[in-house]
């Protein structure tokens, strides 16, 4: 299938873990939610829409967790894919729990853990989870042991590869030395660049970084900005552009945005076949600096 029937694939690829090849431009599935990231969407038919669609134009990563719903992403992934397509990669996460609309607080017991790993396994329907991503570090819990527990999963082979999300560098470092990690999962995007340290660090070895809320532009997309010149002269919305810097910005960069409708979709995957010169990079890298 061409780049043009498929133009997700214009992203490149990168193999998370030296395991699992992707499409670099994914597709994240918090959003498919209801407000705060709590219930059933308000459109079922429209989020297995998206879900169907993002695989027609050649997304075959996909970012889910057990709290998005909570226990409402996974199933819609299922419903509307399920056989999945032999290179679909499904990211899942654990480690956080809801006590209502946009209430986080992080549980990451070893038993809680494993519990909702089996729950996952579950509600998407397989027989391991390609990776497993730790959804936050709880602070009342040795990291070793929220890492440990994981690794214990890896080696029953019901999780393939391990990440980790919201980390520094130097919990980075501290998990490596319990279990390999193949991603990390942090706020960056063209306006919040405060994980640069963790992007370097990830770039340098191997590891998959996955920006969420790869999206915000706010003051850098007023008109007559550098990026709303640059997205005019191009032909396309600055999130569309943001998305093509993000790409451009590292090799491990797997930008994974996020909507509930399809003509979202199909917009931000149109950011794939952006190509950026060096010269308007730096322009907007001046810009955001």
């Amino acid at each position: 299938m061409t780049t043009l029937a498929k133009p997700a694939k214009a992203s490149g690829e990168f193999s998370i873990g030296g395991k699992l090849p992707v499409t670099r431009l994914g597709y994240g599935t918090m959003r498919l939610t209801g407000p705060g990231v709590w219930g059933e969407p308000k459109d079922p038919g429209e989020a297995l829409r998206v879900l169907r669609r993002a695989v027609e134009l050649g997304v075959n990563f996909l970012d889910t967790a057990d709290s998005y719903g909570p226990a409402v992403a996974e199933p819609l992934i299922k419903k509307a894919l399920h056989p999945y397509p032999a290179d679909l990669v499904i990211a899942t996460k654990a480690g956080f729990t809801r006590q209502g609309p946009n209430l986080w607080v992080p549980v990451g017991r070893p038993e809680y853990l494993r519990q909702q790993a089996e729950l996952s396994l579950r509600l998407l329907g397989l027989e391991q989870l390609p990776l497993l991503q730790l959804h936050r570090i709880d602070p009342k819990v040795p990291l070793a042991d929220q890492v440990g527990e994981l690794k214990k999963l890896q080696d029953e082979g019901k999780v393939g590869l391990i990440g980790l999300s919201e980390v520094t560098v130097e919990q980075l470092r501290a998990a490596q030395a319990v279990a390999p990690i193949a991603s990390v999962q942090n706020l960056y995007n063209l306006a919040n660049r405060s994980a640069e340290e963790l992007l370097d660090y990830s770039a340098a070895n191997s590891i998959a970084f996955i920006p969420w809320f790869p999206l915000a532009t706010g003051e850098l997309a007023k008109p007559g900005s550098p990026l709303a010149s640059l997205a005019q002269r191009h032909g396309v919305s600055a999130s569309q552009l943001a998305l093509a810097w993000l790409l451009h910005r590292s090799p491990v960069m797997l930008p994974i945005p996020g909507t509930s409708s399809v003509a979202h979709l199909e917009d931000n995957v149109a950011a794939a076949s952006i190509a950026l010169s060096e010269q308007e990079y730096a322009d907007l890298e001046a810009a955001v600096r």
